[in-house]
């Protein structure tokens, strides 16, 4: 089996997405030992319940997709997610606000997730494709200020997903302070040996099952 695996959250966030997919991308999750799998936050409980036998985490979104919500909405999606089961929190960061220059606010409403999180690890989306370079090198120091595990690049609804160069970046900038999560047109062993490369710990895809098959079909990682 494909050590590429463990790096995966297999993902699934279509708004249209039916119990018995869920009930699928939890079994795809069990065979192949994925980190995790990534699911709204109503569908929670139901994956849970698939997979606290195994090994696989549950991780939600939290103020998805597009993080301009209250922050008190997040803390409260946070809460609410941890109390069904979820071991993981991808939050959406309010990139208007971050844009506006408002940096204590996005410090803070981090801060509010990671406390509400309870030591479950928390992952802040900056959605890079609506940032310059150097607004992604801030985002990041801002998500280590507030303490948060993981920097992520992508919701995967934007208008397009994780980059090399922005990876790389983002690794570069949190250093050993922070994983570096990719998300966003990943889908096949050499785009997620790539990002690995280029310094990602984790990588968000709906590919997953491909990506290891791939892998395994060449040379595992």
């Amino acid at each position: 089996m494909s050590d590429l695996a463990k790096f995966i959250d297999h993902t699934l966030l279509k708004p249209e997405a039916t119990r018995a997919q869920i009930e699928a991308l939890c079994a795809e999750a069990a065979e192949h030992n994925f980190a995790t799998v990534c699911v709204n936050g109503s569908r929670v409980e139901l994956a849970y319940s698939l997979l606290e036998e195994s090994d696989v985490q549950v991780a939600t979104v939290v103020g998805f997709p597009l993080g301009a919500m209250e922050a008190d909405v997040k803390r409260y999606e946070t809460e609410a997610a941890i109390d069904a089961g979820a071991g993981e929190i991808d939050m959406v960061m309010n990139v208007g606000r971050f844009i506006d220059g408002d940096h204590d606010f996005i410090v803070r409403e981090i801060r509010d997730v990671v406390e509400a999180a309870d030591d479950h690890v928390v992952k802040v989306i900056l959605e890079t494709c609506l940032l310059s370079n150097e607004q992604i090198e801030q985002a990041c120091k801002l998500v280590v200020q507030a303490q948060a595990h993981f920097v992520k690049t992508s919701t995967g609804f934007g208008s397009a997903g994780a980059t090399i160069e922005h990876v790389k970046l983002m690794r570069e900038t949190v250093s050993q302070f922070a994983g570096v999560k990719a998300a966003g047109g990943i889908r096949n062993a050499a785009d997620a040996h790539a990002m690995i490369e280029a310094g990602a710990t984790r990588l968000g895809t709906s590919g997953g099952v491909a990506i290891v098959s791939d892998a395994d079909n060449v040379n595992g990682y």
